[in-house]
């Protein structure tokens, strides 16, 4: 280590500012035959960072955002009501003792 004084906050600023990528195979082989192999790629940005570099996969994922999910369903937002679609699934039940119709 230097005489440098950064605090592990500037190293994390700066870590993230300019992105870091870690990558590395790991193998597990059985009598030199390759069984499995992984493949790590990771890397370590703020999201400003990683937009600038083109990663925004996380805006339109359904499971990380909301709008996202609304726009995969045609941007009908009472699809998205549970309340509303199980009401709807009720009324088509038959009638308990009565008509096999729905109500």
């Amino acid at each position: 280590m230097g005489t440098s004084s950064d605090s592990l906050a500037d190293i994390l600023e700066r870590v993230l500012d300019k992105g870091v990528v870690i990558a590395g195979d790991i193998g597990v082989s059985v009598v030199d035959i390759e069984l499995l192999t992984l493949r790590i790629r990771l890397f370590i940005a703020s999201a400003q960072t990683a937009r600038e570099m083109g990663m925004d996969w996380w805006t339109n994922d359904p499971f990380f955002s909301p709008n996202a999910a609304r726009a995969e369903l045609g941007g009908d937002v009472e699809k998205l009501d549970l309340a509303a679609r199980v009401a709807e699934l009720e009324a088509r039940l038959p009638v308990p003792g009565g008509r096999d119709e729905p109500r």
